[in-house]
């Protein structure tokens, strides 16, 4: 499969990794639509890549549905879903206000795990109709984990068991799905400079960006969209998990 062939869906493609995604994958000539609850900047930014937006909660099914109904009408098909949508939250298991809030968890866990395997399913689901390459292919699915899934720190508990969620489900899921040419693909990036971390402080900023051993700086949402690329034409990788962190392991 061919960068420049593909039709993509990219779930929260309206800022940080999903956005630089939609943008790489637009610049070489694939078919985009961006998926996020932003319409005004979800909108604005597909209209300057040339792709096409559908405002989606990635934790219901229906949205989902729609969303993905909406980019095969538009597109002719899906080829390619990249799921970028995550929140994270800090909080302790037990804090000084209490016991970490159980709706959070609930939360995270739903945005994080359930929407993730939501839209994986759906994507598959559609993709499966897709004429397949030669070798059998049909689509590939990019999930998002993080090196949190590995290495959480504290007030991390609801996003490592999240995001250790997608790292799980990842080989079973391209096992599931090799019958029908769709592999299956997780990403695990590190510290990157998404709009979350643009918000700190330069100087929190750069101690952030100290403990990544080479290089030592935080990672750009570009190099995920980069990636994500080369797994949509590396057609041999399937079923695994990439680390993509600069060798840092949070201790």
């Amino acid at each position: 499969m061919k960068l420049k062939d593909a039709a993509a869906i990219v779930t929260g493609g309206a800022s940080g990794l999903g956005e630089a995604t939609a943008r790489h994958f637009a610049a070489a000539g694939a078919q985009v639509t961006l998926l996020d609850r932003d319409i005004a900047r979800g909108e604005a930014i597909a209209a300057e890549i040339g792709g096409y937006f559908a405002q989606t909660d990635v934790t219901d099914e229906t949205s989902v549905t729609a969303a993905v109904a909406l980019a095969r009408a538009r597109m002719g098909r899906i080829s390619v879903a990249v799921n970028c949508a995550g929140i994270a939250v800090a909080c302790k298991t037990v804090g000084r206000e209490g016991a970490h809030p159980l709706d959070a968890f609930r939360r995270t866990i739903d945005i994080n795990l359930t929407g993730t395997f939501n839209v994986a399913r759906l994507a598959a689901l559609a993709m499966q109709d897709n004429r397949p390459e030669p070798d059998g292919a049909r689509g590939v699915i990019i999930n998002t984990a993080s090196i949190a899934a590995y290495d959480g720190q504290k007030g991390q508990t609801a996003y490592a068991a999240s995001k250790g969620g997608v790292v799980g489900m990842c080989l079973p899921m391209a096992r599931d799905l090799a019958k029908s040419g769709i592999r299956v693909m997780t990403i695990a990036p590190g510290i990157f400079m998404t709009p979350m971390l643009a918000g700190l402080g330069e100087d929190v900023q750069a101690q952030l960006a100290a403990d990544v051993p080479c290089p030592p700086r935080l990672g750009d949402p570009a190099e995920y969209a980069s990636l994500a690329g080369f797994i949509v034409e590396a057609g041999y990788l399937n079923g695994e998990v990439i680390r993509i962190d600069g060798a840092l392991r949070m201790r």
